[in-house]
């Protein structure tokens, strides 16, 4: 039923940007010094940092292999030179550096970098050596800066600041490992032979001291954040708990000092480019207009995924490459900062900061161009999305005889995926507002159902439904409308909403009657029979299953006739007719073992422990619960095997048999902690004890 849209790879540019001329001069000779520049004032949130770089520093720490370079790296602003500042002179005050100290700013990302051999002479005048002391050919003052680092008994700190190539760097480093070097820069030199030491964004309780800290500072009276706690916690989310974004909001609040921060916070969301209210768009205008086109072309790609992270295979479909085509890219655009990596699972997965998603953005918003080259983006994603979503659901609804899925090895390994995306496939979901990519959203969100479902992520599974509904009425899809409707009674029912879930089942049935499509309107029937079962109303779910029962059989789908047995059995169990519903119960294990379907056989293996526990046939309803329980570990169903042990530890306990019914219990309680569901597991928990 699904379409996967099939848009065609476009070539992008900047439009406006200026050529480079790599040729051009560059600016003056920096100033270097032999006093480290004041540490910055209201430094807090980096204890961690600087715990991991003061040790690096020591050069009295018993090693054989000393480090001698360490390079803090991090997106701009990050706080790299209040770091770098705060631990270089917490060393000096350790009494680590009597040689002294040398701090240059190589203005890396300037337009007028600073080249090492202007960094030289910057250096070699904090030495002391200028006018008629200078060598006169470049070999000659680097071989004096080095013997000068060499007979320099006693350690020195060597602070690069601001760097952006290690060409600009590895000239200056000392012959010996006696002294210390410690960089700053936004790439991660890894070409260097440095200890790397990553800075990210703020935790939150830290982002909101920084904003504190920096008001007392100012003005000792100032209580604002002590009277506006959920309005600190908001600036600190909407500066994105980016440490110079912090610092632009304190000083724009000191500006303001009879206003409240929440005028701050509302001011901030009213803007379409926080970036550029925080006045941090300079920063990212230089970092952005640096990169190579590939790389500027797949951030603006980035920022219009689905969520602020992807995986590699998705960041490639955005611009119509191949994960192997684009990790150089990813890559690189991590080295810049722009993007950080995320492991997990053994794989790496791709982050962008909040403000860098927001510039991004802005940037793909203010060219029609590049808007059309965003949209064709979003295509291309999608169609990723889909590909793999219906792979994976294949692997969920497979049975023997079927082909086996491609694109995942395995049904665990197509859940692990899925466990992945979720976020990513919930909000692609919600492009089916876009009439250009309703469809391929709208199918996403059918096909993400049984896994929905299956992890009980409810609300999730209403907002999917709900946005295939509504994109397939408005496109008059009457098909698609009616299978949406049905999701979201399932959705529905599972978060508690029973009318409404009856009243979209109900809706779903009529649509496909209206259609003539008999086994769609026997699933819808099947359904709206589960909704009314929940609602007390036992005789019209009797009815609706039995209905579902003789459209399936009539329609030769054994297995979906084998769904509407169990359910019939619930209703007539419920209606205290407990042996017609072990009969039925005992027909849908035997139509889904007859079609391999080993989950629903489980199923239905354990509403036949129930009936015969209901009967007084105690052991034959052991044994059916240990046949469940059996399958459902096969298919990690832990919220199954929690039911099913609960199950088994009531019949133990009713048949007086305490210790077999803490055991089951107990075990319970770890099933449904592994499904996630802890309020189960605390319930079962304070049973099993109550046996002790």
């Amino acid at each position: 039923m699904s379409h996967r849209p099939g848009e065609p790879e476009r070539d992008s540019h900047r439009p406006g940007e200026p050529e480079r001329d790599v040729g051009h001069a560059h600016g003056p000779v920096p100033v270097a010094t032999a006093d480290l520049p004041a540490a910055p004032a209201g430094f807090t949130g980096r204890e961690d940092d600087l715990a991991r770089l003061l040790p690096v520093l020591d050069p009295s720490a018993d090693t054989e292999s000393p480090v001698v370079i360490c390079a803090v790296s991090g997106l701009g602003g990050i706080g790299k030179t209040a770091l770098a500042l705060h631990a270089s002179h917490k060393a000096v005050a350790h009494g680590w550096f009597p040689g002294g100290t040398l701090f240059v700013d190589l203005r890396g990302y300037d337009d007028d970098p600073v080249t090492a051999d202007q960094a030289l002479l910057a250096l070699l005048d904090a030495f002391g050596v200028r006018g008629n002391s200078l060598p006169q050919t470049t070999a000659a003052q680097y071989a004096l800066y080095r013997t000068l680092l060499t007979q320099q008994p006693r350690p020195m700190l060597l602070l690069l600041d601001n760097a952006s190539d290690p060409a600009q760097l590895t000239p200056l480093l000392p012959g010996t490992d006696r002294h210390r070097v410690l960089i700053t820069s936004r790439h991660r030199l890894t070409d260097l032979p440095a200890r790397l030491i990553d800075l990210d964004t703020l935790t939150p309780s830290a982002a909101a001291g920084l904003i504190t800290k920096s008001l007392r500072l100012s003005d000792d009276r100032d209580d604002r954040p002590a009277q506006e706690p959920a309005a600190l916690a908001e600036l600190a989310v909407v500066c994105g708990n980016h440490p110079l974004a912090l610092q632009i909001a304190a000083a724009m609040l000191r500006r303001r000092r009879y206003r409240t921060i929440g005028s701050l916070v509302t001011d901030i969301r009213a803007t379409t480019d926080p970036t550029a209210t925080l006045a941090l768009r300079p920063i990212f205008d230089l970092a952005y207009t640096r990169l190579p086109e590939a790389q500027a072309r797949l951030l603006r790609l980035l920022a219009l995924a689905p969520t602020a992270e992807v995986d590699s295979g998705a960041a490639g479909a955005s611009c119509g490459a191949t994960p192997e085509q684009t990790l150089p890219l990813l890559e690189e655009l991590a080295a810049s900062r722009l993007v950080t990596p995320v492991p997990s699972s053994g794989l790496v997965r791709w982050r962008l900061h909040d403000l860098v998603r927001a510039y991004a953005a802005a940037v793909v918003a203010s060219d029609p161009s590049l808007t059309e080259e965003g949209e064709t983006a979003r295509g291309n994603m999608l169609s990723f999305y889909l590909s793999r979503t219906e792979a994976a659901d294949n692997h969920m609804r497979w049975l023997p005889g079927n082909p086996v899925p491609n694109l995942f090895d395995d049904r665990p390994a197509a859940l692990a995926w899925l466990d992945a995306e979720r976020a990513n496939l919930v909000a692609a979901t919600q492009w089916a507002a876009d009439d250009r990519h309703a469809l391929a959203a709208t199918d996403i969100a059918l096909t993400l159902g049984a896994y929905l479902d299956w992890r009980r992520y409810f609300d999730d599974y209403v907002t999917v439904s709900q946005a295939a509904q509504q994109a397939a009425r408005r496109r008059d899809d009457r098909d698609r409308e009616g299978v949406a409707w049905n999701q979201l009674g399932y959705a529905l029912r599972g978060s508690g909403q029973v009318m409404e879930a009856i009243e979209a089942h109900t809706r779903a049935r009529d649509l496909h009657r209206a259609a003539g499509d008999r086994n769609r309107e026997a699933g819808a029937w099947n359904s709206l029979g589960l909704a009314l079962r929940t609602a007390g109303r036992s005789a019209e779910a009797i009815e609706a299953h039995t209905r579902a029962r003789d459209l399936h059989h009539a329609t030769g789908d054994l297995n979906r006739e084998g769904m509407a047995w169990n359910h019939l059995g619930l209703a007539l169990r419920k209606a205290g007719r407990t042996e017609e519903a072990l009969h039925a119960h005992m027909c849908a294990r035997d139509l889904h073992r007859a079609t391999g379907d080993r989950h629903r056989e489980g199923m239905a293996w354990y509403h036949v422990g129930l009936a015969l526990q209901e009967t007084g046939r105690t052991e034959e309803a052991i044994e059916a619960y240990r046949k469940d329980l059996e399958i459902c570990r096969e298919f990690s169903d832990w919220y199954g095997a929690g039911q099913t042990l609960t199950a088994l530890g009531r019949i133990h306990d009713s048949a007086g048999r305490p210790t077999e019914a803490r055991v089951a219990w107990l075990e319970a309680v770890e099933a449904f902690n592994r499904a996630g569901a802890s309020s189960q597991a605390a319930q079962v928990q304070v049973t099993a004890e109550s046996l002790t």
